[in-house]
């Protein structure tokens, strides 16, 4: 079981003055596959309580996934790729670039996400859209490759087929 964080960024939501359907699809997404979810946080696109929660995440709760919705656009608010740009210790360019691929086939807007993936000693950072629709379509497209990213990262490698 895929030990997992949400948290979504959104001045708005964080003020209680949007609902935040994107958390709550990513859970439901997440829950039918088997995932637990460990934690869930809604904070203010403000780059230092944004790394707080996500070195809280990691170093703490020691969650092996943790999945950032809002703030990966051109806003002068959307700061969530430099958050976590502070704390990880590994990029995985991959994860990105599958989902901006995969989007790119819906939307010529895909091009405009700043999203990025990577590491923290053993958690795996993604960075998914605000909105429900794009943080569930990014998520389905990288969801088949990460209990064996996971495994490796946790030096469970051999216990996964490859």
């Amino acid at each position: 079981m895929i030990k997992t964080a949400i948290l979504t960024i959104s001045d708005k939501g964080s003020r209680g003055e949007r609902v935040d359907g994107t958390g709550a699809a990513l859970r439901n997404l997440l829950e039918e596959e088997g995932y637990k979810i460990e934690y869930y946080n809604m904070i203010p696109d403000e780059i230092n309580e944004i790394v707080e929660e996500l070195m809280k995440a990691s170093d703490k709760l020691k969650v092996d996934l943790i999945l950032t919705n809002g703030g990966t656009g051109f806003s002068k608010r959307d700061i969530t790729p430099e958050a976590t740009l502070k704390v990880i210790q590994k990029q995985v360019p991959g994860i990105p670039e599958a989902m901006r691929t995969k989007s790119l086939q819906i939307t010529s807007k895909a091009m405009l996400s700043r999203a990025i993936a990577g590491i923290r000693n053993e958690t795996l950072i993604i960075n998914l859209p605000g909105s429900p629709k794009g943080a569930v379509e990014n998520l389905q497209v990288v969801m088949p490759a990460l209990k064996h990213g996971i495994d490796i990262l946790k030096n469970k490698a051999s216990e996964c087929a490859r």
